[in-house]
């Protein structure tokens, strides 16, 4: 009974944020609303979207629906996205490949800005420079003098042509101006184990993935991206300490729905949105996956987005990444 109540008094919380004409009209959600994760089931993606989902749902009073569709690096979920009616019911939870990494590397049959309407972000985890223990180095400046002595002597794993690991290395070999040779893989999981194995040497993995072999001591850890040091890895710099002026790099997730949604409703979800990451629960379960909450507003998520996307859109004509869908 007390749940049952909860879930009906919340929308009244809600309520100032109703579509302008709309006093006579069900009050927003009157049904189930449908969230896309662009990914298969399981995974750290999946859990951050279900959390979300399980306690959006509170909030909003109404059932949240999440729906996994995977295929194309998240083209497909963005494509059904993009032509969901901009009513409130289809949501998407976008992230750094669907709006940043792949539309910066290769044609997409969406805009990743124009074809969305960016509603919150809920936060982001930084990748981490990690190397083989073997390797002579302990800070950024040791690999960067490394990379100078031995030329074309290192190489990096990645999850993936285009992935956030492959352009962030980038990034290091562009502002560095040093070399390594790319080893793509087909997930960070294979990429991890060749790097253990010394098959590789370095890598910018994300810290969620990382964080297990760096406690047990298989894998060493020079900096994290960022702006700011993490909870997780205190004793470790970020790589703007290491001498990177600007280096930044997050595997970030928001919530998107399809353009032209109207401002109130927007606005409506971001209030819960707003709510839910302020639930001292959600951030300890997404501590799982080393997230970060960044609480934004429409305004200063979609100015996230953009930068994130010009970012990556510049690096990838700087290094000729040009990757075909």
């Amino acid at each position: 009974m007390k749940r049952r109540t909860l879930l009906q008094s919340a929308p009244l919380l809600l309520a100032p944020a109703l579509l302008p004409g709309q006093a006579s009209a069900q009050q927003y959600p009157a049904k189930p609303l449908r969230y896309i994760v662009p990914v298969a089931a399981g995974g750290g993606s999946d859990m951050i979207g279900r959390n979300l989902c399980e306690r959006l749902g509170r909030v909003l009073g109404q059932t949240m629906v999440v729906d996994n569709i995977g295929g194309g690096g998240g083209v497909v979920a963005c494509q059904t996205t993009q032509r969901a009616a901009p009513d409130g019911y289809t949501l998407m939870q976008g992230y750094v490949a669907t709006h940043g990494t792949s539309p910066a590397t290769r044609k997409l049959p969406y805009d990743p800005l124009k074809d969305f309407s960016p509603i919150g972000m809920i936060g982001s985890t930084p990748n981490v420079l990690v190397v083989n223990t073997n390797l002579p180095v302990n800070n950024v400046k040791d690999l960067i003098e490394y990379l100078k002595k031995n030329p074309a002597r290192l190489s990096y794993g990645s999850a993936g042509a285009g992935s956030l690991t492959h352009l962030t290395a980038e990034l290091f070999k562009l502002q560095t101006d040093t070399f390594m040779v790319h080893i793509p893989y087909r997930g960070i999981a294979p990429a991890t184990t060749d790097l253990i194995a010394g098959q590789t040497q370095v890598m910018f993995p994300g810290l969620a993935a990382a964080l297990p072999h760096i406690r047990s001591g298989r894998l060493k850890p020079l900096a994290v991206t960022g702006n700011q040091r993490h909870s997780a890895l205190k004793d470790v710099p970020t790589m703007e300490e290491g001498g990177l002026k600007g280096f930044d790099a997050q595997q970030w997730y928001g919530v998107v729905g399809p353009a032209n949604m109207p401002a109130a409703l927007v606005k409506t979800l971001n209030d819960a949105i707003a709510q839910v990451l302020a639930q001292p629960d959600f951030r300890e379960k997404l501590s799982a996956e080393a997230v970060e909450l960044m609480p934004m507003t429409p305004t200063q998520f979609t100015d996230y987005m953009k930068k994130d996307l010009a970012r990556w859109t510049q690096l990838a004509k700087a290094r000729n990444i040009n990757l075909e869908s």
